[in-house]
């Protein structure tokens, strides 16, 4: 009986390591964020599907969340650069940055 050949896919080459959008921290995974969030643009008429998004790290997903309502993610906040023009969001990704990205971090 002849061998297998070796199958030269395997084994799959590496992810590239996931990168927040916010904050540049390399992270074992990210969420995706709705730029503008899913209640407010179905208000709006559009479908979920058509909203922009991001790849976001969980604690500044969870930190964008705390700070804002939906509505001033909706108006004021609908790009990163936006965000990141925020005085709380500077300081907090000034902070996230120095923490290690396998590092579990609490919002409070």
């Amino acid at each position: 009986m002849a061998r297998r050949q070796a199958d030269p896919l395997w084994p799959p080459p590496a992810a590239p390591p996931a990168t927040c959008a916010l904050c540049g921290r390399e992270v074992p995974t990210l969420t995706e964020h709705h730029l503008i969030p899913r209640s407010q643009g179905r208000r709006r008429g559009v479908k979920v599907q058509e909203l922009p998004t991001v790849q976001l790290c969980s604690a500044c997903h969870k930190f964008l969340h705390k700070t804002f309502s939906n509505a001033e993610l909706a108006q004021e906040y609908t790009t990163v650069d936006a965000l990141l023009a925020h005085e709380a969001v500077q300081r907090f990704v000034a902070w996230i940055r120095r923490q290690p990205g396998s590092k579990g971090v609490r919002v409070r």
